[in-house]
């Protein structure tokens, strides 16, 4: 679809007919074996399908035949296909905090975070999903206007931060960090 220049591209969910910008939505395409495979980053070869970036949403076009009559032929899901969209947007996501985490993009304990907030520093504010709720609440205090995410637990956080666990994550301002967010927004129709 058109747009105008400087806009997103727009594309139009199979399921619900919303026409809305491509970073809200999920790609998928038919493989040579007929068979529908996400293309959540968009560059495998093939018509897209997309659908919007929630868990109901693609379970919806699986159950409903919805692939078959956008590709206009026979084509079936693969199986599990919301559970394998949520694990590769996690994997991206995790990965660009990994990419920030080399160039120095990206601050993690609570005392750290807390003085980025302080100092200004930071432009997403993340929360592992099952840290202390009053952890929680606090950074969420500070963090004000920021946006909050909190769909990642601690586990995956300090897979990304090269440790255990990371309760509390601050990212730097940049293209990486404004790339996370978009991820982050996919991610959050899958985990909500």
């Amino acid at each position: 679809m058109k747009t105008r220049k400087g806009d997103s591209p727009e594309r139009r969910c199979i399921v619900t007919g919303l026409v809305l910008p491509k970073e809200q939505l999920i790609r998928c395409v038919c493989g040579p074996d007929d068979i529908v495979v996400p293309d959540v980053d968009g560059k495998l070869p093939g018509r897209g399908l997309w659908l919007s970036a929630e868990r109901n949403v693609v379970n919806t076009a699986c159950a409903k035949n919805a692939f078959s009559r956008a590709a206009r032929k026979n084509v079936k899901p693969m199986e599990g296909l919301a559970d394998r969209i949520e694990a590769l947007l996690v994997q991206r996501s995790l990965s660009l905090i990994g990419m920030m985490r080399r160039t120095s993009g990206v601050i993690f304990g609570f005392e750290k975070t807390r003085a980025w907030l302080k100092s200004g520093k930071c432009r997403v504010v993340l929360a592992a999903r099952d840290g202390a709720d009053d952890g929680r609440a606090k950074i969420k205090a500070l963090a004000g206007d920021l946006p909050l995410i909190e769909l990642f637990d601690a586990e995956e956080l300090g897979r990304a931060a090269g440790r255990d666990h990371v309760v509390h994550m601050g990212l730097a301002p940049g293209k990486l960090a404004a790339r996370f967010q978009v991820e982050a927004l996919r991610l959050q129709g899958f985990r909500d």
